[in-house]
């Protein structure tokens, strides 16, 4: 006796429908319709995702022959290839933006605090490029005979989660994304040398938001104060430095000296933030690798580097639907009792989109098999 719906259905029903047709509204993303909701179209591309289809006819084909399936994904029939195409080139992507948004703060709601003992809001800030054919996608113009685009993450490291996304041109410079990042007083960012711009640093530093960042080999700069380090650490040098364009930035940094035992190499980084030890900082800097690992997780487990349309609309929904699954994901890595790894699930999810099985008791154990007769019936069979 099957008492639940997939487990395809029952992930989609993570999405507030409520909340989804107010989107709907708002964005009146159902006016270039042809009959098709805007539901149906998020359907496809979550599944496009989840199900790793690498056209619109294996969205489509995939969808369609899971016969009796379509009710409980609040579908009456699968789409066309012509359909979702259009869809993809005409409906709003900002949209799907505002949908991550919205998944976002129930995924938040899961997560747990950093693994550092202080309490400042600690992010790591980073891009990745994601390289297109410039035949096919002509309007994303980089270089020669090169396109791409720029997908820009914010990443909180409380569950490591995105809590700002923005894709742009593959010419945008980083330093002029961040400097549009709504940021609150007290954070801690730490970042790569792509950000290194001294007037955003002395922004920065002017309304209280700390950054971690290293040092380009290349600064002028003069030291103002040695400070003491910590015996049997990685650190080799902690000081106060002004820069040698005062205007630029007038505030004391901070340089700090670590030695990788591992490259066999010295970090130079530099911080605005003076009462963290020398180790907390080199903590904070290494702990920016998560981004790292989040860009690697999102290219290799779900589609964002080959696409399903060549329009500018068609790939900024593909985008953004993969980071709705990506929060999707993580949520339910945060509620399982399994030590799932995110590439186990991803590839597990794939493979069982369309069983019949509570989606919590096979997050929790995924290899039990369940019996055909629920144990209630079973003792009356056989009392």
């Amino acid at each position: 006796m099957v008492r639940v719906s997939s487990i395809f259905s029952q992930l989609l029903s993570l999405i507030d429908r409520a909340e989804f047709l107010k989107l709907v509204k708002v964005h009146q993303a159902d006016r270039p319709s042809k009959g098709y909701s805007c539901w149906g179209q998020f359907v496809a591309m979550l599944f496009c995702q989840l199900a790793q289809a690498k056209s619109i006819r294996e969205i489509c084909g995939g969808l369609a022959c899971c016969l009796g399936k379509m009710h409980h994904l609040g579908l009456r029939e699968a789409p066309n290839k012509s359909t979702l195409s259009y869809a993809n080139t005409h409906r709003p992507w900002e949209m799907y933006q505002d949908l991550f948004y919205q998944v976002l703060k129930r995924c938040r709601a899961r997560t747990h605090g950093h693994r550092f003992r202080f309490k400042n809001k600690l992010l790591s800030l980073d891009s990745s490029t994601i390289s297109l054919c410039l035949s096919l996608f002509p309007w994303a113009d980089y270089r020669r005979t090169k396109g791409a685009v720029k997908l820009h993450l914010l990443l909180d490291h409380d569950g490591y989660l995105p809590s700002y996304a923005y894709i742009s041109n593959g010419k945008r410079s980083d330093v002029k994304v961040a400097r549009d990042v709504a940021l609150s007083k007290g954070s801690i960012v730490a970042m790569d040398r792509g950000y290194h711009d001294y007037t955003l640093f002395r922004e920065w530093t002017r309304r209280g938001i700390y950054f971690v960042t290293r040092l380009k080999d290349n600064a002028r700069y003069y030291v103002d104060e040695e400070r003491g380090v910590p015996r049997h650490r990685n650190i080799l040098a902690d000081q106060i430095i002004f820069l040698a364009d005062y205007d630029t930035c007038p505030y004391p940094l901070r340089r700090i000296v670590v030695w990788d035992s591992t490259k066999e190499r010295e970090i130079v980084l530099l911080t605005n933030h003076r009462s963290f030890g020398s180790s907390t900082i080199a903590a904070i800097d290494k702990d920016r690798w998560q981004i790292e690992l989040f860009f690697k997780a999102l290219k290799q487990n779900l589609k964002v580097k080959t696409f399903v349309g060549t329009s500018e609309n068609a790939l900024f929904i593909q985008i953004w639907t993969a980071l709705i699954a990506m929060l999707l994901i993580k949520y339910l890595q945060f509620r399982s009792k399994y030590a799932w790894s995110l590439s186990n699930l991803v590839a597990l999810l794939h493979w069982n989109l369309f069983t019949y099985r509570d989606l919590w008791d096979w997050l929790n154990d995924p290899f039990e098999i369940p019996a055909l007769v629920p144990r209630q019936i079973q003792q009356v069979l056989f009392a």
